[in-house]
């Protein structure tokens, strides 16, 4: 270590606020990679202390203990003795613990005084402690421990000054060398005996809550009517400001086109840029209420509650309550998701978790199913209080759900499953969410989907502007001028494929580039109908008229089972170091998506 700087470990128990506090402590300036050689996520930053020194944070995966099971736990263990290659032994580390939860925090305190490195107790949440009425002797626990303990609160300004200064101090110094103790729990025991007061072993609140939140059957009712009315407000909250913003555009278009002369740049601009972008940014708040919900749920800790109560009917199917939460951040990216399975033990239930996600429907479908159902599902009241088109998005997502668990029973049955494990998992506390935490959330997903418009989508937009007005047609053409471009042959081409599940030429075309990313089959049918001269309609009344009901549906059921986008199949690779994962997971969801849009098609039609 120089006198300049210092390298730092943040390490600690999931749930316990270490992520919060490397947010408190870094702000901005942070970057995420990953460890060499392995998937597991690297995030680290940076910080000058008050003495002008500048110090290095790496925010380690959350581990339970240093008996490494998982691939998290396992570089979290072999950086912090100083055996990860590439990776710097921490100068001083910064075990973060949850001052409501000692009885489960300490025993991982204890493990890593073990290495005999230089080490700081954070004691976090230290407001809730309180409020409980939880009084912790810092002093005596410090000296019991021999290392410094720091009261911090991650979530407020200013919460980790004390840890800042503690820091800063002085060079650290090594935790007193302690025989291994054959009972870790024995000596937390010990500890909580002389130094914490606590009035009860749990927060009766928490159990009040929990006699409804984790009951066998009202526990999976409350479930779902809390996913129920998530699905509802998508559409009362996001659906008139996605009204508003596809106004707006529509006015954009007409003044723009009014201001440019006629020429191939005018339908670029209003056929291309305004109508294939803004129809996608239209969507954005219905997204954004999404994630809201989701966020609500998360920074509530209801979460892991949900895990539990679904883990009986996760492990009829063939997976484990530990497969909710990777599967719900999949309704966000299957990317995340994905990654979120690392934190899986068994590698079996690891593997069907991965080739479940992509089944759960991300935000990127749900743009194509805004504009389908506001195209051809009625908005009117169900039962004097539910939206008609509130219940049809639930239903998609319904649907992609009972695939998943379908998929993972059938790889159950198939392969050869072993014995089932009891889920033990840490339930936190009730919180009220902290509005500054869900708001950083909001925009850093808004920021990634306005990322994404404006990279991947622009690009993907001009170039379906492009195909669908080059070459021009025919001196002695009788059809419309689109169906000599490039566009219309490339779709009446793949139309013989896709014309058993009810799709014309322009929206087998919006397939491809949703192979890319899903919501620019939005962008893409908007350029082609406005280049088509529907441009002086919305999208959804070009499609009403274009399309049937029996079709609509067939689309939208497509969309809920239709294979990944590439990044989604990136990930795979990466996680799995397996082409044949890639392979067989983009293989079953294509014969799964056109067998559910076949019968779809064709029960509606006969139906009608």
């Amino acid at each position: 270590m120089s006198a300049a700087g210092l390298n730092i470990a943040l390490v600690g128990n999931p749930n316990c606020g270490k992520t919060a506090l490397f947010n408190q402590l870094t702000g901005a300036r942070q970057k995420v990679a990953n460890y060499a050689g392995v998937t597991v996520e690297r995030k680290s930053g940076s910080f000058t202390a008050p003495s002008g020194r500048q110090v290095r944070v790496v925010d380690l995966p959350g581990a339970y203990s240093l008996q490494s099971v998982s691939p998290d736990e396992r570089v979290t263990q072999a950086v912090l003795q100083g055996r990860y290659p590439g990776e710097a032994v921490p100068d001083l580390i910064v075990c973060v613990a949850d001052a409501t939860n000692l009885r489960l925090h300490l025993r991982f305190v204890l493990e890593v005084r073990r290495l005999g490195r230089p080490m700081v107790l954070a004691l976090n949440m230290m407001d809730a402690a309180a409020r409980r009425g939880i009084r912790i002797d810092v002093a005596a626990l410090s000296q019991r421990l021999g290392m410094p303990v720091i009261e911090t609160v991650a979530v407020k300004r200013g919460g980790a000054r004390a840890l800042v200064a503690a820091i800063d101090g002085g060079e650290p110094v090594a935790a007193p060398a302690v025989p291994d103790i054959d009972d870790l729990h024995v000596e937390v025991r010990a500890l909580l005996a002389v130094t914490v007061v606590m009035p009860a072993p749990t927060d009766g609140r928490d159990d009040a809550i929990d006699r409804i939140a984790l009951h066998p059957v009202l526990g999976v009712l409350l479930l779902a009517l809390t996913m129920f009315l998530v699905f509802q407000a998508v559409y009362a909250i996001g659906k008139p400001m996605t009204d508003a913003i596809a106004d707006g555009f529509g006015t954009l278009g007409g003044v723009v086109g009014e201001w440019l002369p006629e020429g191939p740049l005018r339908g670029l601009v209003t056929d291309g840029l305004v109508a294939g972008l803004g129809t996608v940014l239209g969507f954005l708040p219905q997204i954004l209420v999404l994630f809201f919900f989701i966020l609500l749920l998360e920074e509530s800790g209801y979460l892991p509650r949900a895990a539990f109560v679904l883990d009986k009917l996760m492990v009829s199917v063939g997976l484990s309550g530990r497969s909710f939460i990777p599967l719900l951040s999949s309704f966000a990216c299957a990317i995340p998701g994905i990654m979120g399975t690392r934190s899986i033990t068994d590698p079996r239930d690891r593997l069907a978790t991965i080739l479940v996600a992509p089944l759960m429907t991300c935000s990127a479908r749900l743009p194509v199913y805004a504009l389908l159902i506001g195209a051809f599902i009625p908005h009117r009241p169900v039962l004097g209080v539910f939206n008609l088109q509130g219940l049809a998005l639930f239903c998609l997502y319904v649907a992609g759900i009972a695939a998943a668990m379908l998929v993972a029973w059938v790889a159950k049955r198939i392969g050869n499953a072993r014995q089932e494990r009891a889920l033990l998992m840490e339930l936190p506390s009730y919180r009220w969410p902290h509005w500054r935490d869900i708001a950083l959330g909001l925009w850093e997903r808004g920021a990634i989907f306005l990322k994404r418009l404006t990279g991947v989508m622009l690009a993907l937009t001009v170039l379906m502007w492009a195909i669908c007005t080059f070459p021009a047609p025919p001196a002695q053409a009788t059809r419309a001028a689109i169906d000599y471009s490039i566009a219309g042959y490339i779709g009446h081409s793949l139309q013989y494929l896709f014309a058993p599940l009810g799709f014309n030429w322009q929206i087998s075309l919006s397939l491809i580039p949703a192979f890319a990313a899903r919501e620019t089959a939005v962008a893409t049918l908007a350029t082609v109908y406005a280049v088509g001269g529907e441009e002086g309609a919305a999208l959804q009344s070009a499609l009403a008229s274009h399309i049937s009901l029996a079709s609509a549906l067939s689309l939208m059921v497509w969309f809920a089972f239709a294979p990944q986008c590439m990044s989604t199949l990136a990930i795979i690779r990466r996680e799995t170091q397996s082409w044949r994962m890639v392979a067989l997971s983009f293989g079953y969801m294509f014969v799964l998506a056109y067998a559910a849009s076949f019968l779809t098609y064709n029960v509606a039609r006969w139906l009608a």
